[in-house]
């Protein structure tokens, strides 16, 4: 959007150029012996010529002349390097998973910029933040804890098969309800069974020591499946629409499988209807606690809902079971509907649900499961990484909320003294919606009053920390029209509130309301970069809502992935993505688009000047050569390798300080006053090479021979400090040098010479003209040309180095106080021993301890100190940002810089 911007601005000027020289043209010509001069008097044809057709063609001559200045080549070389540059990403060893053999995938490479423009990210939480590796660890019956493991003397002997009683053994009807738990888990899934064994018919003693491997869409099932196995009940497999198992008492028994009634994410639920031997029909339903309490009529409801509670605010994944008994008029009824519901040619979903909700209704509880799943490596890391960088980060899960709540805990999401919002269903069933959102803002505006919130606001000890959660049911209320047909003030009170908070959860969420929140931020008034992340089928929709999809390349298919816009293997190496390549890409694809725009100014304003000295006769002041080859040849590949390569910090800094990703915030690089100090910088260039040139010629003894230089030679004297100063140019803004650059900037110089060397050295037998033989040897005889190339190039340069030492020195950003503090670690950083660390009490540099701290020690902040050639130095390493200083034994001295936290 930024490069067609000031495409239309670089239009306007053009437009802007042919008038103002058409129009003088015609003033110049007004004069009779300019208009006719005797060496080119018009014909009787051009004299009856409309004046005014002659002026548009004019128009047209001059757009034609000037029509250099729109960078055409700019989109070309922006394409390639987005190409090209994805590589980079796709390459990356650190980013590379050896669990999975994964490495990162590129979808799309258009994107490759925004990755260092991200303002929010939105989680799934499920096998994105958690390895979606999951282990059974309790099942709850009848308010009866079982816990697969066998206890003895107090220790745990994993990988045994048995029950842990943790509370009084059931009764008898109680016995009854726990074999119909074990058989629901065994039944109620969608499980398939791979085992190496292809004998069908296996004896009884054989059954009891086979080994299964399961499979599945979704872990859940197949640690649930896994864990009964291990508390005496083993599912085998499904055969000729037959499910069989294994009890405890190594007995087969087999259930037909009536019906499927799959699981979704707006039910939370799934159910099977089944058929015992003893014809018996049995409806077999799990889901979540939201789902299924609502339709028990019986059971243990009470002690049950506590299990789970409980073992949510644990960070547990809970699930609870139920069962109903069928009669066979209700499983004829039950199958006639939902036979016409799959039937049905129109609304078949609708339809199906419909039916869905008319069966899993007046259920017996029977119990609830508990389910871990271990937070990835390096999760909580990243999350922080991306909270420093001013990235909000909010999780967006279907789980339950005390469930999501302890993940985020874990995952640093929310910190210790993070004051929790609430806004859920709960809330608003004691106080209407109205009130819930005012309460809450007015709690959030009273704190931080009439200060504007930074996003980095998160980490900030100044301002109260504050943590949103949200459910699925208060979003729909939000989001749904009220009665005078408009929303947008709740909308507007709950985006305020998420904008003063430094962490938000969305639990209980659809996928589709997932998509809905991400839409939400997406269209704000602020209209931020977002991006989504996730693993699953159903992050899919917010995947695509995003501005960057991410898939994580997880154990749930690849249908995120392949939807996604770039793939990773794990969470953790969205950190690098982002706070590294994400970072590089955009300061990268910033540089070329400015200094595309910047010589292509310093190109053709020097044409647009040469008009005053012309006449206004469209003369071009370059040779036809140098007009097509100076964005082919002499000045693509230096500026086309710069934005595959430049790496104006290292990508450990970049990854120690998430900090430097809020220097090129918000598009920080391509504002317009960035883009009009390149403009302006083109146009002082142009004025120097052009009437530096000028100047020069004034005096016409300007070679030793006496021969008085030419129109030619003229022009290709200021193409020649054209093309030597943009390309220098390029080289002082480069900081990362390889062999590959100085190969590419100082041989497109060489080539640019050798091209002028032989295409005015030699007479060329297909050109109908030779106007250029011999010019540039001409000119490179002369001793006063060879010092006025040099001459007008330093005096190019030299405002804007003048003005990057000043910038740096006065206002340096905190970049460039890393550039300074890693530039001077190179220097002296193998003279230096490290001693000591600041939050280390042992060791204390008296001549540094006169001033007391400037701000409290909230972040300790690593240093190292030595005592050399009788000088006490205090080195702060680059990860800081802050260069180098040192006190003498002879005074006190106390350092202190803007945004450090420890004074020395």
């Amino acid at each position: 959007r930024s490069m067609n911007v000031f495409l239309i601005v670089y239009l306007c000027i053009l437009i802007s150029k042919a008038l103002i020289n058409t129009v003088l043209k015609y003033v110049w010509q007004s004069e009779p012996f300019r208009d006719e001069p005797w060496y080119n008097q018009k014909t009787e044809p051009e004299r009856k010529r409309n004046l005014f057709l002659q002026a548009f063609t004019d128009f047209l001559a001059f757009m034609v002349l000037f029509n250099y200045i729109i960078p055409v080549s700019m989109y070309v070389t922006v394409e390639m390097q987005k190409f090209l540059g994805s590589y980079f990403l796709t390459w990356d060893e650190e980013m590379f998973d050896e669990d999975t053999g994964e490495g990162p995938l590129v979808n799309t490479s258009d994107l490759n910029e925004e990755l260092g423009q991200i303002e929010y990210v939105f989680t799934d939480k499920t096998g994105t933040l958690t390895e979606n590796n999951m282990e059974f660890v309790e099942c709850c019956i009848e308010g009866h804890v079982y816990v697969p493991h066998v206890i003895c003397n107090g220790q745990i002997l994993h990988n045994c098969t048995g029950i842990d009683m943790i509370d009084s053994s059931p009764g008898g009807s109680g016995k009854e309800r726990e074999e119909l738990f074990f058989r629901a888990l065994c039944l109620c899934h969608t499980v398939q069974v791979k085992d190496d064994d292809s004998v069908d018919g296996l004896k009884k003693n054989q059954l009891s020591r086979r080994s299964c491997i399961y499979i599945s869409s979704s872990p859940d099932e197949v640690a649930l499946v896994e864990g009964i196995q291990r508390l005496g009940y083993t599912y085998l497999r499904l055969k000729d629409n037959f499910m069989e198992i294994l009890n405890r008492e190594n007995n087969l028994e087999k259930f037909e499988l009536l019906e499927v009634l799959s699981f979704d994410s707006v039910r939370r639920r799934m159910s099977v209807i089944v058929k015992s031997s003893t014809g018996d029909i049995f409806l077999f339903c799990k889901g979540a606690d939201s789902s299924i309490f609502p339709r028990v009529k019986e059971g243990k409801i009470d002690q049950i809902r506590s299990r789970v509670e409980r073992n949510a605010v644990e960070g547990l994944r809970t699930l609870c079971v139920a069962y109903k008994k069928l009669t066979a008029e209700e499983y004829s009824n039950a199958q006639k509907l939902l036979q016409n519901a799959k039937l049905a040619l129109q609304d078949r979903e609708k339809k199906l649900a419909e039916v869905y909700e008319k069966i899993e209704r007046d259920f017996i509880l029977l119990g609830a499961t508990a389910v871990e799943d271990r937070l990835q490596e390096k999760a909580a890391d990243t999350i922080e990484a991306l909270q420093k960088a001013g990235i909000k980060v909010w999780v967006l899960t279907g789980d339950k909320m005390e469930t999501a709540a302890a993940t985020c805990y874990a995952c640093k999401l929310f910190r210790r003294n993070t004051q929790i919002l609430e806004l859920t269903t709960k809330k608003i069933e004691e106080q209407s919606l109205h009130d819930v959102l005012f309460d809450l803002s007015k709690t959030v505006l009273r704190h931080n009053g009439s200060l504007t919130r930074d996003t980095f606001s998160g980490l900030s000890t100044d301002m109260q920390d504050y943590g949103l959660i949200i459910d699925g049911a208060a979003l729909s209320l939000i989001m749904k029209p009220r009665q005078d047909g408009s929303s947008a003030n709740y909308r507007e009170l709950f985006l305020e509130i998420c904008r003063n908070c430094s962490a938000v959860l969305c639990c209980r969420m659809a996928p589709l309301q997932k998509a809905q929140i991400v839409k939400l931020i997406k269209l704000s008034k602020e209209h931020p970069i977002t991006l989504a992340i996730g693993d699953g089928a159903n992050d899919v929709s917010m995947i695509l809502e995003a501005h960057v999809g991410i898939g994580i390349i997880g154990k749930e298919g690849r249908q995120a992935a392949r939807n996604s816009d770039y793939a990773i293997p794990k969470f953790k190496h969205l950190k690098k993505m982002l706070l590294v390549h994400g970072h590089f890409y955009y300061v990268r694809i910033s540089e070329l688009v400015q200094y595309f725009f910047y010589k292509n100014v310093c190109f053709i304003f020097p044409q647009f000047l040469y008009q005053f000295f012309c006449g206004f006769s469209q003369q071009t002041l370059y040779d036809t050569a140098y007009l097509t080859l100076y964005n082919i040849s002499f000045t693509s590949l230096p500026i086309l390798l710069y934005g595959l390569m430049e790496q104006h910090v290292s990508a450990d800094t970049l990854k120690r300080e998430p900090s430097l990703y809020r220097d090129v915030a918000k598009n920080a690089l391509l504002r317009w006053r960035a883009f009009i100090y390149w403009t302006f910088l083109g146009v002082f260039d142009a004025v120097v090479f052009f009437f530096g040139a000028y100047f020069l010629f004034e005096n016409t003894i300007v070679t030793s021979n006496g021969q008085v230089f030419g129109n030619w030679t003229f022009g290709t004297l200021v193409f020649t400090v054209l093309v030597f100063t943009v390309t220098l140019k390029l080289a002082l803004d480069t900081h990362y040098w390889t062999w590959i650059n100085h190969f590419m900037i100082w041989g497109s110089l060489a080539f640019y010479i050798i091209f002028s060397l032989l295409w005015g050295g030699i007479i060329w037998p297909f050109l109908n003209y030779q106007r250029m033989y011999y010019v540039f040897m001409q000119m490179l005889s002369s001793g006063p040309a060879w010092l006025g190339i040099i001459l007008l190039i330093t005096v190019s340069l030299l405002p804007d180095v003048l003005k990057k030492v000043l910038c740096r020195q006065l206002w340096p950003t905190a970049t460039e106080r890393i550039q300074n503090a890693s530039r001077h670690c190179r220097e002296h950083i193998s003279e230096f021993t490290p001693l000591a660390c600041l939050k280390s009490p042992r060791y204390r540099s008296s001549d540094c301890s006169n001033s007391p701290a400037r701000r409290s020690n909230s972040h300790s902040k690593k240093m190292m100190f030595t005592h050399w050639r009788g000088v006490d130095y205090s080195v702060l390493p680059s990860v800081f940002g802050y260069s180098n200083k040192h006190c003498r034994s002879s005074a006190g001295y106390r350092y202190s810089g803007s945004g450090l936290e420890t004074s020395v």
